[in-house]
């Protein structure tokens, strides 16, 4: 009897410019992971999970680890992209690996029960998906620091902290058990755009200044195509490489200026980033549909009328004299000294 191969993820992140230039080449680069595995996942607006387990045997003799850099060396090739890649068992092992691996590199866990444990014990708590803040806080006020004490705390312990089904969860995440499919969904549209600091910015102010522009420019963009989105998700990167991701869904699809604006600054608050050294902020409207299918909330309120009767005047302008027309005041350059 064959035995049947060892199962293989791939979680690979490329880095694609910002707007609808990497949305555009984003949809390209599935065509090219289609090439290497009919089983794959999107995750936009930059990563793709991809199930190597049933093409092994037609890629065959490479290993996973070759046909992962194969697919890395196509997309530099081909679209200029760079990219980095984590290789394990399982989506949760793939996922990992890529969150500890530096921009451009690839990290490969292996396969057996004896590599994964040692990939996962050393961890911090806090690096296992679906250990957020509050549970990470919790976990080690009981010295549960890192993943192999939490794989070794009794479940009936878990269940005094977590909960039942948080406990189990967790607990079994923390065994290198993950059983999750890696499967096609429908690509939900989506448009970014972002913001880079020229140094470390430590300044919530400059930060908050910094949102409203990528607010504007969302809105803007959606409006010009007659589109609203449902949610709104916020990334913020760091000095040090690393990222921190919130998204909060919207009361109702929307491509409204101030309501962008709003919850931008919601998610920024919710980061609660203090004096961190931000290098980046990326601001992404998710879940795209057409305005003409959106029902917008009428409120018992003649200032938000005027703010949409504004803002429709506002793109008339912008439509006759160019983009830069007419901006909120904060946007606006400061005069050049005499």
């Amino acid at each position: 009897m064959t035995t049947p191969p060892a199962r293989c993820v791939l979680r690979i992140r490329f880095h694609l410019p910002a707007g609808p230039t990497g949305e555009e080449i984003y949809e390209r680069l599935l065509d090219l992971v289609a090439d290497i595995t009919a089983r794959y996942q999107p995750h936009p607006p930059d990563t793709v999970d991809l199930d190597l387990t049933p093409a092994l045997r037609y890629w065959a003799p490479r290993t996973p680890t070759e046909i992962a850099q194969l697919l890395r060396l196509r997309a530099t090739a081909l679209f200029g992209i760079s990219s980095t890649a984590g290789l394990g068992a399982s989506p949760m092992i793939a996922t990992m690996a890529l969150a500890g691996t530096p921009p451009g590199k690839l990290t490969a866990v292996a396969p057996g029960p004896a590599a994964v444990e040692a990939f996962l014990r050393p961890r911090p708590v806090a690096a296992l998906p679906g250990v957020g803040p509050a549970t990470a806080k919790a976990l080690h006020r009981l010295g549960i620091d890192t993943v192999g004490r939490l794989a070794d705390t009794p479940p009936a312990t878990l269940n005094r902290i977590l909960g039942t089904r948080p406990a189990r969860q967790l607990h079994t995440r923390a065994r290198g058990i993950d059983e999750r499919p890696v499967q096609r969904t429908a690509l939900v549209r989506s448009t970014t755009a972002t913001h880079r600091f020229p140094h470390d910015e430590l300044d919530p102010a400059v930060r908050r200044r910094a949102l409203l522009g990528l607010a504007e420019e969302l809105a803007l963009r959606l409006r010009g195509h007659d589109e609203v989105c449902q949610s709104v998700t916020l990334t913020v990167h760091y000095a040090d490489t690393t990222t921190t991701t919130r998204s909060r869904r919207l009361a109702e699809p929307t491509a409204h200026s101030p309501a962008l604006r709003k919850t931008a600054y919601e998610l920024h608050a919710a980061h609660a980033l203090q004096r961190a050294r931000v290098t980046a902020l990326t601001l992404r409207a998710d879940g795209l549909a057409p305005a003409a299918a959106a029902h917008h909330q009428l409120l018992l309120d003649p200032d938000d009328d005027k703010h949409h009767r504004l803002e429709q005047a506002a793109d008339a302008l912008r439509a006759r004299y160019g983009a830069d027309a007419i901006r909120p005041a904060a946007l606006a350059e400061p005069p050049a000294p005499p």
